[in-house]
């Protein structure tokens, strides 16, 4: 007999590709220990290669920091970083799921498989965060957070490294919030108040 599945109360994801790691690096170090929610990431990284994101900023958060491992349950105070070359995916019954399906928009992990499949286990408890990116992965994505009730924020495309994926994400959600980077860093830190 399996344990009880114990719902999640909320979860953040958060996409990006070129510029990510300045990006993520205003971002996760502030986020306290103890923080309540998971908090998923998908950057676009080459297939054929390590990511080193995880412990780039094990070190540098107060979170735990992992890549994120095929059927574990998502839980709180922890940053999953999607591994090269796989999908990253939300099971409605909050277990996370790894997937070689063929890649979207160029991309797996792709953002939208993530957001999406988020969506669909949290619903209104999601908030969806889309920075800077040279391509169009995560507008689909946020939309489906955004017709799922959840959050929806854009870095201010004038101030991301690449502004194509802020851009797309503003056309399919224009209800999303503009930020700069620390205004989201802030944003995110009020959730746990």
């Amino acid at each position: 007999m399996s344990d009880p599945v114990i719902p999640q109360a909320a979860a953040i994801v958060i996409g990006a590709s070129a510029g990510a790691l300045d990006a993520l690096s205003v971002i996760l170090p502030s986020l306290p220990s103890g923080y309540p929610y998971a908090v998923l990431v998908v950057v676009h990284v080459p297939s054929d290669r390590k990511s080193l994101m995880a412990s780039l900023f094990e070190s540098r958060c107060s979170l735990r920091v992992k890549e994120a491992e095929d059927k574990e349950p998502v839980e709180p105070a922890t940053i999953y970083f999607a591994p090269p070359d796989y999908h990253l995916l939300v099971d409605p019954d909050f277990h996370l799921s790894l997937s070689s399906d063929e890649p979207v928009l160029y991309s797996r992990p792709s953002i939208d498989v993530l957001f999406e499949s988020a969506a669909d286990a949290y619903g209104d408890a999601l908030t969806g965060v889309i920075l800077t990116g040279a391509n169009h992965d995560g507008a689909k994505g946020l939309r489906a957070v955004c017709d799922a009730g959840g959050r929806a924020l854009v870095q201010t495309p004038a101030t991301a490294e690449e502004q194509a994926m802020p851009t797309a994400a503003f056309k399919a959600c224009p209800e999303a919030r503009a930020m700069d980077l620390d205004e989201i860093a802030a944003f995110l830190n009020s959730l746990s108040r």
